[in-house]
């Protein structure tokens, strides 16, 4: 059977492992691209049954140019486990201190917590080094870590999206990342550029940190400076950077060879 199913965080990877492990052809279909597909064809009704029926139409009309899901590798699941549980904690040690800040008694009880949660982080970075030891990826770490402003963890970020799927080429690998741009243009009309965002988030904000760092560089800093003086806002910026330093990272993985900065 060829089966449609909406990817919802991790809820759908079982159902979806257990009907491929059976031979049955399993296709993920992205929400967003989903719900614009609802829109599109007048659909009012939004429930379980509706959802369902929306899926097997979107799946027969489409099925030609959607590609069938392939379940991810051992190390692939290892790495995002642990690249998605060091972001929680980031997030929560950020979220704890901005909300304590404003109370010294409850700030100074803190501190105890957040050293605590600090040596967690340690031991997720350096599970995430182990696990790409194990697999023999230290060199593709190497190679990013080449790239001025991309530190260990991007590294690997940058490698978790490498193993997932075969990329034609840098165009495809940025549009699994979610940096590519999303155009609306109708004659005279020019609307408003968007990132598609259609990736994993962690791995565009280890990019944006990447890229926050290079234009501090030597090597970045007037190509950065450069697209300030053009107009484009700072985030703006960082963001052309991110996907320039992710291209620079993407042909050094394909072809397996050494980062060669231009003087």
């Amino acid at each position: 059977c060829a089966i449609a199913i909406e990817a919802t965080g991790i809820y759908h990877v079982l159902v979806a492992s257990l009907a491929h492990a059976r031979k049955h052809r399993i296709y993920l279909i992205n929400g967003f691209r989903l719900s614009n597909y609802r829109k599109g064809i007048g659909g009012r009704n939004k429930d379980d049954r509706s959802d369902a029926q929306l899926l097997a139409r979107y799946l027969s009309h489409e099925q030609a140019q959607l590609e069938p899901w392939q379940p991810p590798s051992k190390v692939y699941c290892r790495l995002q486990a642990l690249l998605h549980r060091r972001a929680v904690l980031v997030r929560n040690v950020t979220s704890l201190r901005q909300s304590f800040s404003q109370d010294p008694m409850l700030a100074r009880a803190l501190k105890p917590v957040l050293k605590r949660m600090a040596v967690l982080e340690q031991r997720l970075e350096t599970q995430i080094q182990l696990v790409l030891e194990e697999a023999g990826l230290k060199e593709q770490s190497k190679r990013c870590q080449a790239i001025e402003g991309i530190g260990p963890l991007t590294a690997a970020a940058l490698i978790l999206a490498f193993l997932r799927g075969h990329f034609r080429n840098s165009d495809a690998f940025i549009a699994f990342l979610g940096l590519d741009v999303r155009l609306k243009e109708s004659g005279r009309y020019s609307g408003r550029r968007k990132l598609t965002k259609q990736g994993d988030p962690e791995i565009r904000r280890l990019l944006h940190n990447a890229a926050m760092a290079a234009a501090r560089t030597k090597r970045w800093r007037e190509l950065y400076q450069g697209y300030l003086a053009r107009g484009l806002k700072t985030t703006e910026a960082l963001t052309v950077l991110a996907r320039k330093l992710a291209r620079i990272a993407f042909a050094l993985m394909q072809t397996q060879t050494t980062y060669q900065p231009r003087g």
